[in-house]
């Protein structure tokens, strides 16, 4: 099985890491950590965006090792990829050129105004991506 596990530098992305470990049997599996990030619009204050990326290129490659050494712990098959652009788009194409059979990213179940503001990585994907798609949210507290 091949999975595409879309990371960022939040807890909704290490709960995605560890639904992977804990949901997916193991032995044969293929997991791809991709980071997909664009630069906050100009005109919108950094409140205002979704997610804000990390500033220098090495604190973007130490997330995405983070990601894949936690697999790579667990046994899995890793390999990593940086993508610049929308990570609506880049998730959904980068699946489908890798050819995914599942993409895995947490949620950060925003509602609302918020919701409607910002849009939602995870629902974008859970519309238009080729395969399946697993939405990791975390526990309730």
């Amino acid at each position: 099985m091949r999975i595409l596990l879309a990371v960022d530098d939040s807890r909704f992305s290490e709960a995605a890491v560890q639904a992977v470990i804990a949901h997916h049997r193991l032995q044969g599996l293929e997991v791809r950590v991709l980071h997909a990030t664009e630069p906050p619009a100009l005109l919108m204050a950094p409140e205002m965006a979704e997610y804000i990326p990390p500033r220098e290129p090495e604190e973007v490659k130490a997330l995405v090792a983070r990601s894949a050494d936690v697999l790579r712990s667990a046994g899995v098959n890793v390999t990593t990829a940086i993508i610049q652009g929308d990570p609506r788009i880049a998730i959904i194409d980068d699946a489908k050129a890798w050819d995914a059979d599942l993409i895995v990213l947490g949620s950060r179940g925003r509602k609302g105004l918020e919701r409607f503001l910002l849009g939602s990585v995870s629902e974008a994907v859970l519309r238009h991506a080729h395969c399946s798609v697993e939405i990791v949210r975390l526990p309730r507290q």
